[in-house]
């Protein structure tokens, strides 16, 4: 069981270590999108630098590599891990996702802040609860106009949300990934919550002036 278990989590990471953003800008664009912007291999800082097709294609592929991480978690578990309550595995596997993306082995563990790749894993693991927080992300951000404040509101709803969509079983550990995965993603945008309590977060639509 703990052999099979770290499989699942080693190829959940492994998933999730997928730098999308970058990837596609480096293909289509011929660019290292870490030294654009504000450095950030995330579909928002794609987007503004410039590419709105691959922006778009950075948060649809990181939401897809979260969700598949869980499936494939899932999958691997009812034939290596029959007795594990099913969202305990895809909590764990959701878990891992996040982390491959925030810290993807293939870029020196500098990746992106997790909420594509976090509103994937859900998308499976929580769905109900997912489209409602990406559903306040949208409402926050239009607005606002402050992608880091819905990111950091549409994270600290799920859980909140999950608690009241999510019917039957709740384990302890499933609900704990979801406080931990809201929180790791809350703390990554450390500096936009700097610049947002100092007035200074860049409003998406605006040009940039630094």
């Amino acid at each position: 069981m703990p052999l099979a278990s770290l499989w699942i989590a080693v190829l959940a990471y492994l998933l999730g270590s997928i730098p999308v953003g970058y990837l596609l800008v480096r293909i289509f664009r011929q660019q290292d999108i870490r030294t654009v912007g504000s450095g950030n291999i995330g579909a928002t800082n794609v987007l503004r630098s410039g590419g709105k097709g691959l922006g778009a294609a950075t948060f649809a592929l990181d939401t897809v590599k979260g969700a598949a991480a869980v499936l494939l978690g899932a999958a691997l578990a009812s034939l290596l891990l029959p007795a594990w309550p099913q969202r305990n595995v895809e909590a764990l596997a959701a878990l891992c996702a996040v982390i491959g993306h925030m810290y993807p082995v293939w870029l020196r563990f500098k990746g992106g802040k997790g909420v594509a790749t976090g509103f994937g894993v859900f998308l499976v693991a929580a769905p109900w609860a997912a489209l409602a927080a990406i559903g306040l992300f949208i409402v926050v951000c239009a607005i606002t106009r402050y992608v880091s404040l819905s990111s950091i509101l549409g994270a600290a709803s799920f859980p909140v949300f999950a608690w009241f969509t999510v019917s039957g079983p709740k384990p302890a550990f499933y609900v704990a990934v979801q406080i931990i995965v809201a929180l790791l993603i809350i703390v990554k945008h450390h500096p936009n919550i700097r610049r947002l309590l100092a007035g200074t977060e860049h409003r998406f639509g605006t040009p940039k002036t630094a």
